[in-house]
């Protein structure tokens, strides 16, 4: 029993409180990702910030946009810097500027890369929602810097 009270997980549906089973196995896991829903897709399109970034947004990771700039931390192309150039939200890969390969035909092509593979080198912060939501982490991240003060910690 102990066991699953660590699995389920609680939420509430207006008044009601519900509780929700959440699987250890590996083929539901991936069923979870392989038919997850846009919205949850976008946050599994979550690369990590430069340290520069990171001291600046108050944010670990973000997730990846077109025109963000990159550098690809592992495999073949790792210590590459380039922009987005197209994100495949269905396969989870990104496409970088600059990373290519060349068919057999002659003609190149871009690489795709998994977001987890990336690191975060430059934001585009055209989009007001993006700024909010990067403003709500930095302010969470200081009421926390806060009470850790307090406790003395």
């Amino acid at each position: 029993m102990a066991e699953d009270s660590e699995r389920l997980k609680h939420y509430s549906v207006g008044r009601v409180k519900v509780m929700k089973v959440v699987s250890k196995k590996p083929g539901k896991k991936r069923k979870g990702l392989y038919e997850a829903p846009s919205h949850v897709r976008r946050k599994n399109f979550s690369a990590n910030l430069s340290p520069e970034l990171r001291d600046k947004h108050g944010a670990r990771s973000v997730p990846v946009r077109m025109d963000d700039t990159v550098t690809i931390v592992r495999g073949d192309f790792a210590g590459m810097e380039g922009k987005v150039a197209r994100l495949d939200s269905k396969n989870y890969r990104i496409y970088v500027e600059g990373v290519t390969r060349e068919k057999v035909d002659g003609s190149t092509i871009l690489v795709s890369v998994h977001p987890s593979k990336v690191e975060i080198k430059r934001l585009k912060l055209d989009d007001k929602w993006r700024k909010k939501i990067l403003d709500r982490k930095m302010a969470s991240k200081s009421v926390v810097l806060k009470t850790r003060k307090r406790r003395g910690k």
